[in-house]
């Protein structure tokens, strides 16, 4: 059988589409973000990045820089193993008291990536927990979706952002099983926010267990960088937060925080956690040093916020259309992948702009959009060049505007 055309015929069909993923060789450039090198046909052109989950740009920053130097002068370069066998070490125990910390929880548990934290929790929860059920928001992010049919146990989806869907389907259920009501604060492509409060009051009538993922808000809300949770007041009233440091910590890595007990049963069971090469020492050491950053400056989220607001009213002024949210994310829609894929290209062509397409299936075909994440580096000329490019290419390509 020959595999290969099996495999290009799905590729080809996916070109069709216009739902085929093109790499974009960048580098990118310590002390300059949002600027990088892009490689192509044997050229090197700078472009600025308009679409980094580096929200605040921490990955650049000369602390974090020089944490992650100083460490791997110090430690090497890799951790030497799983946790459980080779690779506990000093930094790692470090940055998970500054995560219990931030999240005012007795403890957290680190992970190689939100994906692996999202799928190794809720897979070994489900699975562990007898007779649970899951209770999913239907926005919920690949990495929960996997954990949860990974953990084979009973999954229940409810309406996204509907406390009153959540609150039926919680009532309908047997009163003493166990359940877990996963949903994410800030859902990443329409950067809508979550009705927290009124989802931790029905969970708690109905005894379930909260599991949020802060991924696109820790370091980026609350008085410390804690997320939502902590802006709204309520972390302290959800049993699991699960959070990221490949955003807006600007390093790499996943984390759970909870109670000891909830800790200690992701360490002693869940199989991403057990059998996984541990994070490096020097990136833990470096993530420490941004999230103590940020638990105390105030001034990247302001800096950022300032930008959202500023390119959320230049695109009003040329009619671009862009999903109204609460958050940092402005999603510019197009609702066609062959336009979106086409107009990314111009941008990145013609005006050293880049911003990858986001289409099916990360999000329902006829919702294709432009992902823009305005960071507190990104100046006023650059916001006005984008958007002049963006009003250029709308005339252009005879999209339509928005009505004032």
């Amino acid at each position: 059988m020959d595999f290969d055309t099996l495999f290009s015929a799905q590729l080809d069909q996916l070109k069709a589409d216009g739902n085929y993923r093109y790499f974009a060789e960048l580098e990118r450039k310590a002390g300059k973000f949002p600027r990088a090198a892009k490689y192509q046909d044997g050229e090197i052109n700078d472009v600025t990045v308009w679409c980094s989950n580096d929200y605040l740009g921490m990955g650049q920053h000369p602390k974090v820089i020089a944490a992650m130097c100083d460490a791997v002068q110090r430690t090497g370069t890799g951790a030497g193993g799983t946790r459980n066998i080779s690779g506990t070490n000093h930094d790692h125990l470090l940055l998970e008291r500054e995560l219990a910390d931030l999240h005012g929880k007795e403890g957290a548990l680190l992970f190689t990536s939100g994906y692996v934290s999202n799928w190794a929790a809720l897979t070994t929860l489900g699975s562990r927990l007898q007779d649970c059920v899951i209770l999913s928001d239907a926005g919920n992010h690949a990495s929960m979706i996997e954990g949860i049919r990974h953990s084979r146990a009973q999954k229940v989806i409810w309406r996204h952002n509907d406390v009153a869907d959540l609150e039926a389907k919680l009532a309908a259920l047997p009163a003493d099983v166990p359940k877990i009501v996963a949903f994410e604060s800030v859902y990443s492509m329409d950067g809508d926010i979550c009705p927290m409060r009124e989802i931790v009051e029905v969970a708690e009538k109905y005894g379930a267990m909260t599991y949020l993922d802060e991924v696109h808000a820790v370091g980026l809300y609350g008085a410390r960088g804690g997320g939502i949770s902590e802006q709204e007041g309520l972390a302290d009233r959800i049993t699991l937060i699960e959070g990221t440091l490949g955003k807006a910590y600007g390093v790499v890595g996943g984390y759970i925080t909870g109670s000891a007990a909830l800790c200690d049963f992701l360490r002693s069971f869940a199989s991403g956690f057990i059998f996984t090469t541990a994070l490096p020492p020097a990136v833990a050491a470096a993530a420490r040093v941004s999230i103590i950053h940020l638990k105390e400056s105030q001034f990247e989220r302001h800096k950022q916020r300032r930008q959202v607001a500023r390119l959320r009213a230049r695109l009003d002024s040329e009619g671009i259309p862009h999903l109204m949210n609460d958050s940092h994310i402005v999603p510019v829609m197009i609702k066609d992948p062959v336009k979106c894929r086409m107009l990314s290209d111009y941008l990145l062509k013609e005006y050293g702009i880049y911003v990858q397409p986001i289409n099916y299936p990360t999000v329902p075909k006829g919702t294709e959009r432009l992902r823009f994440t305005p960071s507190p580096l990104h100046s006023d000329a650059d916001i006005d060049r984008l958007v002049m490019a963006l009003s250029e290419l709308w005339q252009q390509c005879a999209l339509s505007r928005a009505v004032a």
